[in-house]
């Protein structure tokens, strides 16, 4: 126990002195494993290679860098454009109409993207010029866009729930369809948020024009290749017609050919397309490794077991449990970026979870929708401070205190969530189970 407690303590110590998330996790979990075993160097070694080699090596894995392929296609193609033009076409002329249609629009783009920060910055140059066109306020319209943003870690593909589902070996499969409902849902209430902001303040989202059904109709036609790309990857998982590493694939290759189709690749686009892939493939299997090494430390010491035997102590209800697991999360969403908050916490609370006879795909949901929140609070919003480099004559307080009602129907989701598991489970339940 005073191990663990030793290494937790250290762990956070060189995170706060900015120290990457992956060394950081990597040497804690190497050093302490040797002082488990009397300070065995060989057998500290033999775990960290084991460790290294068996990442590197597996097959499955390389599902992360193909969705990645796949949401940077999609961003270079401009897709961003059409998905907002489709929305507004529907929703802009209502109160709130374009903060709203940048809310779906985020949920559309973060779909094929798979990235929250990615979501947000796009789409901060494609919605909010309108925005101000039609006199909205800058809290209202960035608001919108930091926390429409958050929607690119749940709805599938998510890179966040592809390592939680490496981490707590989960099938990624059935993660990607937990997700769907409770991302739809996210958008649901973001919109019900944006109508609540302009019922107390009307001026803070006048309404648009009304578009015809021409126009209408017009504007569909532009997301065509957004919708067949979702249905081929998504859709294909779902039904079993070809593996998670499959549809990364098939998924990867359609965003380049819908890129070309566009005309929005040339040589010096692939290239960054490419390195960029290529640097964030690595940055995050280096995390990885890092989180895995801690893990097999955390295990080790049987840290899980210690919490454990601290819960029955204290015959505490299973979901007491859960809601104390889920406050500790909101109060590190504080102070951690969303990342490295979920690697720090996912190897002590799931064996936990697990052992309290919760199934691992539920709570992995609700650890991505208690990541979302930590995107939007301060003082470490990513998705703000994202908007506000993008955005550099909006303050980073007006945003924050524009995100409010959005992080408010977060917390109303993760209850929702937490209470009824069969939003989460619904679509696992019937196609995998």
């Amino acid at each position: 126990m005073l191990v663990s407690l030793v290494g937790f303590a250290v762990l956070l110590l060189l995170i706060m002195i900015r120290m990457p998330i992956g060394i950081a996790m990597g040497l804690v979990g190497f050093f302490g494993f040797a002082w488990l075993n009397d300070w065995n160097w060989v057998a500290a070694l033999s775990m960290s290679a084991r460790r290294i080699i068996d990442t590197s090596r597996d097959y499955s894995l390389t599902v992360i860098p193909l969705f990645i392929l796949m949401g940077n296609f999609v961003t270079k193609s401009g897709l961003s454009h059409e998905l907002y033009r489709a929305s507004y076409a529907f929703m802009g002329h209502l109160r709130g109409g374009l903060a709203m249609a940048t809310v779906v629009a985020c949920g559309g783009f973060s779909a094929i993207c798979g990235s929250s920060l990615a979501t947000a910055a796009t789409m901060s140059k494609v919605s909010m010029p309108p925005m101000r066109k039609y006199g909205y306020s800058d809290a209202l319209a960035t608001a919108s866009i930091a926390a429409g943003g958050t929607l690119g870690i749940l709805i599938p593909p998510s890179v966040i729930l592809l390592i939680y589902g490496i981490m707590t070996e989960q099938s990624i499969r059935e993660l990607f369809a937990a997700g769907f409902l409770p991302g739809m849902l996210g958008i649901l209430l973001y919109v019900g948020a944006v109508a609540w902001t302009v019922w107390r303040n009307p001026k803070a989202g006048p309404p648009g024009e009304r578009s015809t059904g021409k126009e209408r109709i017009e504007a569909m036609k532009g997301v065509w290749g957004t919708l067949l790309l979702f249905v081929l990857v998504i859709g294909g998982m779902y039904v079993g017609a070809f593996t998670a590493t499959e549809a990364a694939g098939i998924g990867a290759a359609g965003a380049f050919l819908i890129a070309l189709s566009r005309k929005s690749i040339t040589w010096r686009t692939l290239y960054e397309v490419l390195t960029e892939t290529a640097h964030t493939s690595a940055s995050l299997f280096f995390v990885v490794i890092g989180a895995l090494i801690f893990s097999n430390f955390i295990t080790r010491a049987e840290f899980p077991d210690y919490l454990l035997q601290f819960v029955q102590s204290y015959n505490l209800s299973p979901m007491m449990v859960i809601f104390m697991i889920l406050g500790i999360y909101i109060l590190l969403g504080c102070i951690l970026e969303s990342l490295s908050m979920m690697l720090l916490t996912v190897p002590i609370f799931y064996p936990l979870v697990q052992s309290l006879g919760f199934d691992l795909v539920w709570f992995g949901i609700l650890v991505v929708v208690v990541t979302e929140i930590s995107l939007l609070t301060p003082p470490v919003g990513l998705n703000v401070f994202v908007l506000s480099g993008v955005l550099k004559d909006v303050k980073t307080s007006t945003i924050f205190k524009g995100v409010t009602p959005f992080w408010i129907a977060d917390l109303i989701r993760l209850s929702l969530l937490a209470w009824i598991p069969a939003i989460s489970l619904f679509l696992p339940e019937i196609l995998y189970r």
